[in-house]
């Protein structure tokens, strides 16, 4: 797994009354992309370093193009 600050990650539990959560990705703690991740949670505001699982996927930021 590897990201960049602006990515987001998007956690999907198997159980079925656990919610989806999401949340930007504002820091990279690991060498080139990879883990921990410091994430703030769209549902909450807070933040939390994290150790995504096989449960987590991330969405690339895409950037506009230029002019």
């Amino acid at each position: 797994m590897r990201a960049a600050a602006g990515d987001r990650l998007v956690i999907v539990r198997s159980g079925l009354h656990e919610p989806v959560r999401d949340g930007e990705i504002i820091e990279v703690i690991g060498p080139d992309g990879t883990p921990p991740y410091l994430v703030r949670w769209a549902d909450t505001g807070r933040t939390s370093l994290i150790y995504p699982g096989p449960d987590a996927r991330v969405v690339h930021y895409e950037h506009p193009e230029d002019g």
